[in-house]
Parts: structure tokens; C-alpha cells; sequence
């Protein structure tokens, strides 16, 4: 009873320290960010498309980074769904429990611990080359090169929570089907998926959670131009990478309209995870 009682008093101990980091990161963050909002407004904070670092003529606006943003996560997550899918369903359905699904499964762990800073040097060093000798782009920097790296960081992601959600599917389900005559086809879109939908768009819900807040790759592939993108190939900026640009020499209204991009980068972040944690809560 006593050990109970202390592993309770630590549990609630835990999560009310978490409520504290939360809430003070919310108070800096909107404390910092209240001179800009002030300056320009919050819906003319977020849907301008001027920034201009100009004294006397300051001005900040959040849109073109909000674009890069989307653009690239949603990318990303295009370029990831069917390989990540693909992957689970070697691992967990067709070769499970084998030799070459274990050691492909430990693989795409390994994967999903590599630091950003890794994958963001092997794109700078061999994707964005090899956009540049295609001629997409004269130096392979831009929105394609930098949400491809994005999209290779979160299929590791991706793939671990699949396989664990079709691994979660009842084998009574699909022997089952088998016993009635349907193919392994049959089995995946008749039984796997149906059981499997939700915790496998939460997964990638979370995934994209991930790829929204990215920053070191990004930063090194994107361009780092302060304009909405005009196409796949053009380049930009996202909220993460802005901030790690141009934090260290700001000052000013032009720091608190970076800490007022990082609260929105906050706040869609915290949005999109809480969805996905949503939907595995209702359809466990």
C-alpha cells in the first residue's frame, strides 16, 4: 500500500510538472510575441506576406513561412503514405514473425533514432546534387528537395506505428477470412484495413505532426527565401527554419515576431497532435 501510494504521488507529481513546462513555454512564447500582434494584429500578422527587416520601414508578416510550411509537410506526408504502408504491411502481415521482418523491423527503428542533422547533410550532399544535374534547379535547393528529406525522415516514423496497429489486428479476423477462400488481397482490404483505419490515419496524423516542426534539414534544403513558393522547385521558408535563420541577429519588433511564428508553429503543432491522439482515444 505504501509503494502504491508513493508511485501515485510521483505520477501526479510528473504531470503536474509537465502542465508547468507547458504553461510556462505558452506565457513566454505569447508574452514575446504581444509586441508584434500588437504592431501589426493577429490576422495582419498571419496573412501578410511582407518581411522587411528595413529600420524605419519594419514590417513582418507570417504567410510565406506558414506556405513553406504546409507545403512541405503535406508533401512529406504524400511521398511517405505509400511507402511507409507498403513497409508495414511486409513487416507485419506478409513476412511476419521471420527472420527478414525482424531485421528489416530493427532497421526502420534504427531509422526513426537518426538525428535530423544526419539526413539533412546526406540531402544537402546527394538529393539537392542530384535536383541540380536533373535542371529542376539551378543549385537543387527548394520545396521538392526539402520535403523529399522530410518525407524520408518520417517514413521510419511512420512505419514503426503501422506495423504495431496491423500487428494489433485479431488473427481469429483474418483466419477467418482465409477459411471462407479470400486471397491475401482480400484479407488486407476486407479486414486488415477496415480494423486498422484509424490507428493508421492517427499514425500518420502524428507523423505529420513531426515533419511540420522539422527545422535543421529543412534549413539546409529549402532555400531560405522569405516569399510564398511559386512552385515545387522554387525555394522558401518554413516557421522552424526563419526562426533558426534569422533568431540569433534579431532584435526587437523583428525577435518578437519570430517568437510570434514560433507560437504559431506551437499551436498548429499541439492542434495536429492532439487530433491524431484524439481519434486513436475514440476508435481504440
Amino acid at each position: 500500500m505504501a509503494s502504491e501510494k508513493i508511485i501515485k504521488n510521483l505520477l501526479k507529481a510528473s504531470s503536474v510538472i509537465i502542465l508547468l513546462i507547458f504553461a510556462g513555454m505558452a506565457y513566454s512564447m505569447i508574452r514575446g510575441a504581444i509586441p508584434a500582434f500588437k504592431e501589426f494584429g493577429l490576422f495582419g500578422f498571419i496573412f501578410s506576406t511582407d518581411w522587411n527587416p528595413t529600420e524605419g520601414k519594419e514590417s513582418y508578416g507570417a504567410l510565406p513561412f506558414i506556405a513553406g510550411t504546409v507545403i512541405t509537410s503535406l508533401l512529406a506526408l504524400i511521398i511517405c503514405f505509400p511507402l511507409a504502408f507498403s513497409t508495414s504491411l511486409f513487416i507485419a502481415e506478409y513476412f511476419r514473425k521471420t527472420k527478414i521482418a525482424t531485421i528489416l523491423s530493427t532497421l526502420v527503428d534504427l531509422l526513426a533514432g537518426v538525428p535530423s542533422i544526419v539526413y539533412g547533410l546526406w540531402g544537402f550532399y546527394t538529393i539537392r546534387p542530384l535536383i541540380a544535374e536533373l535542371g529542376y534547379s539551378g543549385q537543387g535547393y527548394g520545396i521538392f528537395t526539402s520535403g523529399l528529406i522530410l518525407a524520408i525522415m518520417i517514413i521510419p516514423y511512420a512505419t514503426s506505428i503501422s506495423n504495431e496497429i496491423i500487428s494489433m489486428v485479431p488473427n481469429e479476423l483474418k483466419e477467418a477470412a482465409y477459411s471462407l477462400g479470400a486471397t491475401r488481397m482480400e484479407v488486407i482490404f476486407s479486414v486488415i484495413l477496415p480494423n486498422a483505419r484509424s490507428g493508421l490515419v492517427a499514425g500518420y496524423i502524428l507523423a505529420l505532426g513531426r515533419a511540420l516542426g522539422e527545422t535543421m534539414a529543412v534549413t539546409m534544403l529549402i532555400g531560405n527565401a522569405n516569399i510564398i513558393p511559386t512552385g515545387l522547385f522554387s525555394p522558401g521558408n518554413t516557421m522552424a527554419s526563419v526562426i533558426a535563420n534569422q533568431f540569433g541577429e534579431a532584435d526587437g519588433l523583428k525577435l518578437s515576431s519570430l517568437i510570434a511564428i514560433g507560437l504559431l508553429l506551437f499551436a498548429v503543432t499541439a492542434i495536429v497532435n492532439s487530433i491524431g491522439k484524439i481519434i486513436i482515444r475514440k476508435y481504440a
